[in-house]
């Protein structure tokens, strides 16, 4: 795929937590009707429109890679995974630049309440290499965002722990267009035991 063919926006899907507090279940791995999670979040980019998927594995890495069908996904390795969410979102942003890609869309494995119609609203807003999107329930900041490429030096230099990109975002705030999904996704996190419940 040429530069020029490349789509302005591909998905980057982090994949990488070790599941602490789920004794030390990766969550790229959690069985979700039938099939790893990770590989259900990333039916969910594909089907919302995103032909091109980044992958940030982490912890086992190779059991991930051996039985999930990732198909054509660009998969990229986290050595630092053990370190929070931060890591993994600069080493996706990082196997992005010089890929042609004008914006990232990022999810998280663990929630899968956010469905394709919620990633499909966030991707219709982008506009260029400055778009900051974020999906919003009831009105409050949540998961998916799309991070224009002009943003990526910045999110990279302030992504620490498991903070990811919240700082960045919460310095450039006024410059985040919010897209209301919570009439179409539920924004739940598979962090405990007790939200096990929530997969199929």
């Amino acid at each position: 795929m040429t530069e020029k063919q490349a789509p302005p926006v591909a998905g980057l899907l982090l994949a990488a937590g070790g599941g602490r507090r789920l004794g030390g279940r990766p969550k790229a791995l959690l069985p979700h009707r039938g099939r790893p999670l990770v590989e259900h979040a990333v039916g969910v980019l594909r089907t919302a429109g995103l032909t091109r998927v980044h992958v940030v594995l982490g912890a086992r890495a190779a059991a991930v890679r051996e039985q999930a069908e990732l198909g054509d996904c660009v998969l990229v390795e986290n050595p630092d995974w053990a370190d929070g969410m931060g890591s993994s979102l600069r080493a996706g942003l990082d196997s992005l630049a010089g890929a042609g890609a004008r914006a990232a869309l990022v999810s998280l494995v663990d929630q899968p309440g956010i469905g394709p119609e919620a990633v499909a609203r966030v991707l219709a807003a982008y506009e260029d290499e400055t778009s900051l999107v974020s999906a919003a329930y009831d009105g409050v900041r949540g998961h998916p965002v799309l991070f224009g490429a002009a943003h990526w030096a910045g999110i990279a230099a302030t992504a620490t722990g498991d903070q990811g990109a919240r700082a960045y975002l919460k310095e450039h705030q006024e410059s985040i267009r919010l897209v209301e999904c919570g009439d179409v996704a539920q924004p739940y996190d598979i962090d405990t035991e007790a939200d096990l419940g929530h997969l199929e």
